[in-house]
């Protein structure tokens, strides 16, 4: 089992930038590849990014592609989300997920607000 806590959300103008951070308790971690997602208001929760174990690969929804990056230290127990080029869509609570098996998230955070004003 392992615990996520979110942090590094906030307001921010469009076209601005946020890094947000997964903080994972545990010592199996680097066991787990990790994803982000999130959740607009009035919206179902949507895949945002993935990282593999190691984070020697990664894959992004098309909505974010190019502007957002995922990366990963293992040794901080440590997953990041750099967001770049911020649009107002961009808005919604950011969650971070423990993948047990492919396409199957078992361990999720509480969620940090991002709020992309225009």
């Amino acid at each position: 089992q392992v615990q996520l806590v979110e942090s590094g959300g906030g307001l921010v103008q469009a076209g601005g930038s946020l890094r947000l951070s997964c903080a994972a308790s545990g010592r199996t971690f680097s066991s787990y590849a990790m994803g982000w997602f999130r959740q607009a208001p009035g919206k179902e929760r949507e895949f945002v990014a993935r990282i593999s174990r190691s984070g020697g690969s990664t894959y992004y929804a098309d909505s974010v592609k190019g502007r957002f990056t995922i990366s990963r230290d293992n040794a901080k127990n440590t997953v990041y989300l750099q967001m770049n080029s911020l649009k107002p869509e961009d808005t919604g609570v950011y969650y971070c997920a423990a993948e047990v098996r492919v396409g199957k998230y078992d361990f999720w955070g509480q969620g940090t607000q991002v709020t992309v004003s225009s």
